[in-house]
């Protein structure tokens, strides 16, 4: 199931007018022109540099641009942060054991989106208490804000490190 606002977007292949959908109408249609002229490059699904790269999900970074990556190169991975959660350790733990990479790479940054939300986002457990309040499920993630983005990559490295699962840490 995918929720999607209509927006104005040009979902038509074949059209270069505007006409009413929403965002997943219009990634739908982009995905079958693609599909129409892909031909296999012939690539393994383990990457070419034998990385994973775990960074956050803010749309603004683009992390094959920032780190001189082509297609191919790496796996990446990415929440809300670039924590390293019990899920990306899911993920790093496939990557490695099942398809071969040796090296993690971290990427925080800067003007995280979080940091700029309200004070009461930030505290885990009243979001997290808001959301049990509206679904009437209480959330077994961790939100993982932080304000100390030093101290976090340090977390974020130390779990990756201590992980019994992943035999790449370094």
């Amino acid at each position: 199931m995918s929720t999607s606002a209509p927006s104005p977007l040009n979902t038509s292949p074949d059209s270069d007018s505007a006409t009413v959908g929403t965002v997943t109408d219009a990634l739908v249609a982009a995905n079958q022109r693609y599909a129409a002229t892909f031909t296999d490059p012939g690539m393994d699904a383990r990457p070419v540099r034998r990385v994973a790269v775990v960074a956050c999900m803010d749309a603004r970074i683009d992390l094959h641009a920032a780190l001189g990556l082509e297609l191919g190169d790496c796996h990446t991975i990415r929440n809300a942060g670039g924590v390293v959660t019990d899920d990306v350790i899911r993920s790093l733990t496939i990557s490695q054991r099942a398809l071969g990479t040796r090296s993690v790479v971290l990427i925080h940054h800067t003007d995280w989106g979080l940091l700029s939300l309200t004070e009461d986002f930030r505290h885990e457990e009243d979001f997290r208490h808001e959301i049990e309040e509206e679904v009437d499920q209480r959330p077994a993630w961790e939100v993982e804000t932080f304000r100390d983005l030093d101290a976090d990559v340090r977390q974020s490295m130390q779990r990756v490190r201590t992980s019994p699962f992943l035999p790449h840490t370094e």
